[in-house]
């Protein structure tokens, strides 16, 4: 085989992502998407373990913070609350998919502020609440849209800078139809499938 067939083929097989080259490093082939369904309310480590695949996590931040003025509207707290703030980069069989920031809301449950107790680089958040504190999750609103990765946001998922990214922002409640949490997640654009699906009415 020639060296412009074969060039030929590596360039349809990066434009189909089977493969990516990595500058300084070579070429690999590329991770499947990982697909994801809307419907059920559950955590990316729970969602890997479905697919099979492992997650861990990378905390960035793991504290009790005095809010963003947009967290403060969302979670409608008086002046001076604290809430938590927890930061992961969230992994899939050890490659970078997900920024992930949860804010926590200590005014529903006071105990939420044991969190930042917790290594949380291992644990499932949506399990300590539901094992650990006997907190109980009943829905969530969510907002998907397309975005662009600032030069950190690349950083942390060794993409580059300004590529096309997934900004997903959940508000979740409890049995009680209280604000416990709204979480912001970045997802890298090469590795999400969004898997939807409709009934007639």
């Amino acid at each position: 085989m020639s060296r412009s067939t074969l060039r030929r083929a590596l360039d349809e097989l990066k434009r189909e992502l089977v493969i990516e080259s990595r500058r300084g490093s070579g070429t690999y082939v590329c991770s499947r998407k990982r697909e994801e369904s809307i419907g059920s309310l559950t955590g990316f480590t729970e969602e890997a373990l479905r697919d099979g695949k492992r997650a861990t996590s990378r905390v960035i931040t793991n504290a009790i913070i005095s809010p963003p003025e947009a967290i403060k509207a969302f979670f409608d707290i008086p002046y001076g609350a604290m809430i938590v703030c927890l930061k992961r980069v969230r992994y899939l069989n050890n490659e970078p998919y997900a920024i992930e920031e949860a804010f926590l809301n200590p005014a529903v449950d006071i105990r939420v502020l044991g969190v930042v107790e917790e290594d949380m680089s291992k644990d499932s958040l949506y399990a300590f609440l539901k094992n650990d504190l006997g907190i109980l999750l009943d829905y969530a609103q969510e907002t998907i849209e397309v975005c662009q990765l600032s030069r950190e946001q690349a950083r942390l998922l060794r993409l580059a800078e300004g590529a096309l990214a997934i900004m997903r922002e959940r508000f979740t409640y409890t049995n009680k139809d209280l604000c416990i949490e709204v979480v912001r997640s970045i997802y890298r654009g090469d590795r999400y499938k969004l898997k939807v699906t409709r009934r007639v009415q």
